[in-house]
């Protein structure tokens, strides 16, 4: 068995990892664009804030690793065509630019996504930045080693900017998060939950929000950012925008794709092309509340999925069982967590619902950090089954959630949260936590 994985990252490393396991004895060779393997973005954020300084403790694996357990792994090597016909893919050797042909006898791709870029006019000035990879990490912390680099304008209000607005002002920047958006986290949280986030963000930060970002000034490094509203002075701009699958490779086979190009696969991982498989951050993956493929471009998602996928490609008949899109994050004072549907995705997929909010607070008065939070839950109208729900406020909040994700994967009904028996110790809880009031009183 020849098992050729495309891409070295999250879903790629996982699925080698696992197929060398399952069958010690197949070939399996990984190509991958970039000297970087195994690499997690996510703590990205908190590298540009000093939060620990050596780079490479996001890195998992390292290629020696790998090859230590017998997987060959090609650094600066570029798919650039596959031949699902004749099983085959041609690669490009970046140190050479000499190009060869490899087969497969199962082939993953594993090509993750990319930064998306508004097309702004003069985005190529320097000290524009994205981050994405270890390089756009180190790039940016430079560029925030220089005293007179004071006024840093993220644009784009997910998780990224979020986390990277907090790390800047740690670092004592004079920070404008611009959104073209009405509100903050849109596409993750319900406005309850982000007028929250949001008023603990003007404390810290100049936020902006539905006004769109037009072009940038500069003659070879950026000075200003231009929108709709204003002028702005800038010394450093970080682009988190959001992200999309990186297409280039697979554009031209006739995979089934959603409309962004995320690669549409069954529960074991295949495409509706024989013998190819697809993991990570260019797959929609199965929800399992709407029922539906989605684009949720998650490191939880992209790591599980790649162990199911490198079970099968060995040989294995293992499905994956989706997603909820369970996630969190911390920014200032706030922390806050989601899992399912919020109310518009519900309204979205068609599912009649209803909602509960409640206001209480993380823990026992008498204990010194009591905060407030606040829980906002989504359930079916008829059989009041869980659908969603969010959390956001002080310390505790965002664990909550996967409490609620459990509830929502084991298709418990809401009323069923009333008496459930969460724990309770006044540095952590009070005697009726949130979500048993939440479950109480829902009508």
């Amino acid at each position: 068995m020849k098992i050729i994985i495309i891409g070295a990252q999250a879903a790629g490393a996982s699925a080698a990892a696992k197929a060398r396991r399952k069958d010690p004895n197949a070939t399996i060779r990984i190509y991958e664009k970039s000297d970087i393997v195994s690499f997690g973005a996510c703590g990205l954020p908190y590298f540009i804030g000093n939060h620990f300084q050596d780079e490479n403790e996001m890195i998992s694996r390292t290629p020696n690793q790998f090859a230590k357990d017998g997987i060959e792994i090609k650094t600066l090597h570029e798919v650039i065509a596959i031949d699902a016909k004749l099983k085959k893919i041609t690669v490009k050797d970046l140190n050479t630019n000499n190009c060869f042909d490899d087969d497969y006898d199962k082939l993953l791709i594993a090509v993750g996504a990319a930064p998306i870029i508004p097309p702004l006019e003069n985005h190529q000035l320097e000290n524009i930045f994205t981050l994405r990879d270890i390089y756009d990490g180190l790039a940016i912390k430079n560029a925030l080693t220089n005293p007179q680099n004071t006024n840093v304008v993220i644009i784009g209000a997910g998780y990224i900017g979020l986390e990277v607005t907090e790390s800047l002002v740690e670092l004592n920047k004079n920070v404008k998060l611009i959104q073209l958006d009405e509100r903050v986290l849109v596409d993750a949280f319900d406005p309850e939950l982000t007028e929250i986030i949001e008023e603990n963000l003007k404390q810290h930060c100049d936020l902006h929000l539905q006004e769109r970002v037009q072009s940038f000034e500069g003659v070879q490094k950026v000075t200003h950012v231009i929108t709709d509203k204003a002028k702005y002075a800038a010394d450093i701009v970080i682009i988190a925008t959001g992200v999309k699958p990186n297409s280039k490779v697979y554009k031209d086979l006739e995979l089934e794709t959603l409309s962004n190009g995320a690669i549409v696969i069954d529960s074991y991982g295949k495409t509706n092309i024989a013998d190819i498989y697809a993991a990570g951050d260019c797959v929609a993956l199965y929800h399992r509340v709407s029922q539906s493929m989605t684009y949720i471009p998650l490191a939880t998602g992209a790591n599980k999925l790649g162990k199911t996928v490198g079970d099968n490609l060995a040989g294995g008949n293992n499905q994956f069982p989706g997603t909820l899109g369970t996630s969190a994050l911390k920014v200032f004072d706030i922390e806050a967590g989601r899992t399912g549907l919020t109310e518009q995705q519900a309204i979205k997929a068609g599912i009649p619902y209803k909602t509960v909010i409640v206001k209480d607070k993380n823990h026992s008065n008498y204990v010194a950090g009591q905060t407030s939070v606040i829980a906002k839950l989504i359930y079916h109208a008829k059989t009041r089954v869980l659908l969603g729900g969010q959390l956001a406020g002080g310390s505790g909040a965002a664990l909550r959630t996967n409490s609620l994700a459990t509830a929502i994967w084991a298709n418990m009904k809401i009323d069923e949260l009333a008496m459930m028996d969460f724990l309770y110790a006044p540095p952590f809880s009070r005697p009726w936590d949130i979500l048993n009031i939440a479950g109480g009183i829902a009508k």
